[in-house]
Formats: structure tokens, C-alpha cells, sequence
């Protein structure tokens, strides 16, 4: 693969970002997708890399190695809906799956007994465990090929090049030709055979240690791992594992990626986060087209509010990755048809949170996680995760927040159908009015949905009139009374009345405190 130059169609204020750093954060989600730690894919690039240079990989081979590193596991979690009917529990199972071998019939019912129908009553348990095993052959062909269909998919819309796309073909194959697909040998192409040690030997740091990690890399040789391959990893092993860093993985990760480095602007960006609402989508088929429906509300309310294009963009990037962190909660959760528990609350607050942080590590694209991880904050402080108050939301977070609650409201879910349009209006119009979403943002977002909105008149708080308003935001900016009397064409003799109000009704006795009350009650948000 090819680092790409800047588009020249592009915007001068479109910044370049890492291919790496957005193929990283989609990892994050995957790794919480698949019950790992989050530092796993990151940490598999690294010894991918530095096992292709081991094994004497050309420039080409070491960047599809990184790539798929960062890839291979994302089209995982594209079954969750199928996996919680037959596991209960749609990422547990995948973490204890990646860790037997599945050629091996003990393993693999000892999986089986542990793991199907999680929850069930033993009679049931006992049936669904007999089934599993008597169709585990097809079903596996069936999970794997979809599982690989999606990355796959994933890949070419981040143009990573066809060698990578080939590759992800061969994600669960086997040295030895028993795996899916039936390939074997060097049918499977290098960079594939690199991650599948790789790959192995990060999952087995974790659950055994490094002298489990390269027992097991030394058993598999000639079965799951190419034997010089396989040999290789085990006679470099502290060479490859030595100086790993759990507190800098992303740091190490993004030093690994081979030369030249990948770089994206513009609609390979925007066509990353398009990649990432459709594997949050994948999540159910109640989430189907949810994040997508989102931004498009949430970037066209944006115009309409009169954002500038920066911002705007930014709306719609948070809006596509807002639900990335649903990925972490389990789906038994998510399609619970009634009541959620204390427990089930409390894990649902975190998916915004989740979303935050696969973004938190890139300074490129922290400001848009900021933002999808505020769609669930109220003005206040209702919400969650952080229940942040209105002076602590901005403009794009509110207007997100608006998007997702009216597309939430006019999609069904397990617990409840979806609302008709008058009905969500009325619901959005509600949350306005009692303080929980902005006013002007959901006007905006009912607006972009064919809500025909009244305009209607704005209500300041502790009586504030337009021109005390007025006066109180030009106060903010630290102006004496004659510069805000020539601001607003008016006597400073007037300008003092104005301000003596403002303290009345404010409650307070200083400029600064007055500031202070402004961006409490979100005057200068508003403004």
C-alpha cells in the first residue's frame, strides 16, 4: 500500500489523518466486541510486524501484516444477534473461542458445555448443547465466511488495497488445511500466516503469560502455524515480546506501522465512519441504520443552525461513530424485551463512554469522540456518562444529542414500537421544554426530519430581557460599560442600569460571577 497525498479537492482546512489512527480506534470497539483487552489488536500489529521482518516480508507484505492486525477480528462481532440466541452471552464465548483448538473434539465440546445457553434451564441447556454439536460444522463455515465477508467489506471501503482484502479471506484457514476455508500451506498467503502467530501469541500473553504464549506457538507448529514460521516466533521469542508496553501499546502500535505510511482525507475519512456506523449497525437488527439515519439528521440540522463546514463535518463523523461503544455491552442486554436491572443500567451508561475513549488516544480525532460520547448528556445533568451540565455541552453535542434521541424514538426496539412522527415530535418538543435538550437544536433536527417547526420565542432565565441579554454578552467578553454602550448604540448611564439588573436577577455582585451565571444557564452557548 501507498501513503496518499493530500486530495487537492479537498478543503485546505481537511487535515490528512492516519489511516492507523482510525483503523486503530475501530479496533478498540473490537477488541471490547470480542472480549479482549484493548490493547490486543494493537499489540498483535506490533508482533505482526515485527515477526514479517523475521521472516525476511517484503515492505508490502509488512504493512498488509499491520493491516490486517488491526482488521482481522472486524467483522467478528457481525453475528452478535445469532451468537446471544445460541450463547446467551454474544462476547464471552468469543474470548474462550479464540483460545482452544477447534480441531480438537474435547476442546471443543468442553467449549460447548461451558458456553451454549448460557441462562437456559438444564433440560433446555442440554438440547440446545446437542444441536450445537451435531450442526457445529456447518454453522462454524457459515459464521466464519460472514465474519470475513465483513472485513473484508470494511477494507475495500477504506481502500486499503486489494491485498488486503484478499488476505482477510483466510482469517480462520489453518497451515494444515482444516480450517475455513480449505486452503492450506502457502495457499494462504504470508502476511495472513504472520498474523495467525501473531495473533496467537498476544491472545496467550494475556491468558497464560508469555511461557504459556510460546508453548502453545511451539505445540501448533505444522498444524495451525507454518513450522518455520512457527519456529521462528519461538527462537525470537523475547526478541519479539521483550519490550512490549501495555501502557504505551497505541504509542507502540502506531511507531510499528511500516513505511510509507497510510494517510486519509476527505471522503476516505468520512467513508472510515461510514465503515464504523455499519459494524455498529451489525450489532442487531435493532440498530440497523440507526447511526447513519443520525448523521444525516444530525449534519443537516447543523446547516441549519448555521455551523460553519468544519463543524458541521465534525457532527457528522461523531454522528456515524456515537454508537461504536454498544459494540462493548452484551446483546442479551440491548434485545431485552422488558425492564433492565440495576446491573444492565449501569452497562449501558458506559457505551457512550466506550465510544469516547476509541478515540481518546488519536489528536486528531479525540474532538469527534468528545462529541459521540456526549449524545446521551442532558442540559440538566440528567444524562449520562458523565452527566454533564449545559455549560459543558457544546453546540455539535447538542445538536447530536437531539438526532439520536428523535431517530431512537421513530425506530422500534425490543421493549417498545416505534413512535410515529407527530408522536416523537411531541416527545422531542417536551424534552426541550423541561430543560433536557436544547431548543434550538431540536428545533433544527425537527425541521431536517419535515417537522413543520413554529419559531418560538425564547425564555431566558430569572426574567432576563433581550437587551439585558445583550448587554450581559457583551459583559462576558470583559468589556467596560462604554465599550458595550457603543456595541449596542445606547448611553453608558443605561448600560449601567442594564448591568445593576442583570446582578439583581443573576443573584450576584461582580462581573466575574455574572460570567460565571451566563455559562451556567448556556446564555453564551445559546448566543
Amino acid at each position: 500500500m501507498a501513503a496518499e497525498d493530500r486530495d487537492p479537492q479537498q478543503p485546505a482546512a481537511e487535515k490528512p489523518i492516519r489511516a492507523a489512527e482510525v483503523v486503530g480506534a475501530l479496533s478498540l470497539a473490537t477488541d471490547l466486541g470480542t472480549g479482549q483487552p484493548l490493547e490486543h489488536a494493537l499489540r498483535t500489529a506490533v508482533l505482526a510486524v515485527r515477526l514479517g521482518e523475521l521472516a525476511g516480508a517484503s515492505a508490502e507484505e509488512l504493512s498488509d501484516s499491520y493491516y490486517l492486525a488491526l482488521l482481522h477480528a472486524s467483522g467478528c462481532t457481525s453475528n452478535s444477534h445469532e451468537a446471544a440466541q445460541l450463547f446467551g452471552d454474544d462476547i464471552g464465548h468469543r474470548a474462550a473461542f479464540f483460545l482452544i483448538d477447534p480441531t480438537n473434539p474435547a476442546e471443543v465440546l468442553a467449549f460447548y458445555e461451558a458456553h451454549v445457553g448460557t441462562g437456559r434451564a438444564p433440560e433446555v441447556r442440554a438440547r440446545m448443547i446437542e444441536d450445537a454439536i451435531a450442526n457445529a460444522g456447518p454453522r462454524a463455515r457459515e459464521s466464519f465466511a460472514t465474519m470475513c465477508e465483513v472485513a473484508q467489506r470494511f477494507a475495500g471501503w477504506l481502500e486499503l488495497g486489494s491485498s488486503v482484502q484478499d488476505a482477510l479471506a483466510f482469517v480462520f484457514t489453518r497451515w494444515d488445511g482444516r480450517g475455513f476455508p480449505d486452503a492450506r500451506g502457502d495457499a494462504i498467503p504470508l502476511p495472513m500466516r504472520v498474523l495467525h502467530v501473531a495473533r496467537d501469541i498476544s491472545l496467550f500473553l494475556t491468558a497464560g503469560g508469555p511461557d504459556e504464549a510460546r508453548a502453545v506457538i511451539e505445540s501448533r507448529r505444522g498444524a495451525q502455524y507454518e513450522p518455520w514460521l512457527a519456529d521462528r516466533a519461538a527462537q525470537s521469542f523475547v526478541e519479539l515480546v521483550g519490550d512490549l508496553d501495555e501502557a504505551r501499546m497505541w504509542v507502540q502500535a502506531l511507531e510499528s506501522e511500516p513505511f510509507p505510511q497510510v494517510w486519509i482525507a476527505g471522503a476516505r475519512v468520512d467513508a472510515a465512519f461510514m465503515a464504523i456506523a455499519t459494524l455498529t449497525g451489525l450489532k442487531s437488527p435493532w440498530l440497523r441504520g440507526h447511526s447513519t439515519g443520525v448523521a444525516e439528521l444530525a449534519e443537516a440540522a447543523a446547516w441549519r443552525l448555521g455551523l460553519e463546514a468544519d463543524a458541521v463535518t465534525l457532527v457528522r463523523r461523531a454522528a456515524l461513530a456515537h454508537d461504536l461503544g454498544r459494540i462493548g455491552v452484551q446483546n442479551a442486554i440491548w434485545e431485552k424485551p422488558g425492564p433492565l436491572g440495576f446491573g444492565e443500567w449501569e452497562r449501558v451508561r458506559l457505551h457512550p463512554h466506550y465510544s469516547e475513549r476509541a478515540f481518546a488516544q488519536s489528536p486528531d480525532l479525540a474532538p469527534i469522540g468528545l462529541v459521540a460520547g456526549a449524545h446521551h448528556e442532558r442540559l440538566d445533568g440528567s444524562g449520562y456518562h458523565r452527566g454533564a451540565r449545559a455549560p459543558a455541552l457544546d453546540q455539535p453535542s447538542r445538536i447530536l444529542a437531539a438526532a439520536d434521541c428523535y431517530g431512537a424514538m421513530r425506530e422500534a426496539r425490543p421493549y417498545r414500537p416505534a413512535l410515529e412522527a407527530e408522536a416523537a415530535e411531541v416527545e422531542l418538543l417536551r424534552e426541550a421544554d423541561e430543560g433536557r435538550l436544547d431548543p434550538d437544536a431540536v428545533a433544527a433536527v425537527l425541521g431536517a426530519a419535515g417537522h413543520r417547526v413554529r419559531q418560538r420565542p425564547r425564555e431566558l432565565p430569572a426574567g432576563l430581557t433581550e437587551r439585558e441579554l445583550e448587554v450581559l454578552l457583551v459583559l462576558v467578553r470583559g468589556e467596560s460599560n462604554q465599550r458595550i454602550a457603543d456595541d449596542l448604540g445606547i448611553s453608558a448611564k443605561t448600560v449601567g442600569h442594564h448591568v445593576q439588573h442583570v446582578y439583581q436577577k443573576a443573584g450576584v455582585r461582580s462581573r466575574a460571577a455574572a460570567t460565571v451565571w451566563a455559562f451556567e444557564n448556556a446564555l453564551v452557548q445559546a448566543a
